[in-house]
């Protein structure tokens, strides 16, 4: 399945604007149906469906960010399988990426930072009290609203710090230049 404007997953959700591409598939906003809000979905690349490996840590992300309930994280709703995709269903934040931020403004308040700093570390410290850790953490995974509070989005490629790892020996997951 193609993604495209008005296309409905799981009889519900009906995609209307794609938001951004990356790495593992697309993020559509759309409307539930069902529930009459907009939520975000995430439907992951035609290519990567036909690999259980890929297709595993997408489910992964679904069952781990689930497990969160904390304000500095988007809430995960529903997961999906179709017509030879995977979606994950989550809450819509509003505001922008801090990599778009960073980006325009080249230079950000000290004070700002350590707020974003401080917001992000309280969703992280949360996230590992629950055993998850998120292994790919950096500006772009970061959403501000136009409040300024932050939250956490794509544990795509997460686990479960007592799980058996989705990476086999010497595979490297996450960004390089963020890696730590």
């Amino acid at each position: 399945m193609r993604p495209s404007v008005d296309v409905t997953l799981g009889g519900r959700y009906t995609l209307t604007e794609r938001i951004a591409i990356g790495g593992m598939g697309e993020v559509w906003k759309a409307r539930d149906k069902v529930l009459g809000r907009t939520v975000a979905v995430k439907i992951l690349k035609e290519e990567y469906t036909g690999d259980p490996g890929f297709l595993e840590r997408f489910r992964a992300e679904a069952r781990h960010t689930a497990l969160l309930n904390h304000p500095g994280v988007a809430n995960v709703f529903d997961y999906g399988e179709e017509d030879g995709s995977a979606y994950l269903v989550m809450e819509l934040v509003p505001g922008e990426p801090l990599s778009n931020i960073i980006e325009r403004d080249k230079q950000l308040p000290a004070d700002r930072i350590l707020n974003i700093m401080a917001q992000t570390a309280r969703a992280l410290a949360a996230a590992h009290a629950q055993g998850l850790v998120h292994r790919d953490v950096k500006p772009g995974n970061l959403i501000i609203t136009p409040d300024e509070r932050v939250k956490v989005t794509d544990f795509g490629i997460a686990r479960l710090a007592d799980q058996v790892p989705l990476t086999a020996t010497g595979q490297v997951m996450g960004t390089a230049q963020y890696l730590a």
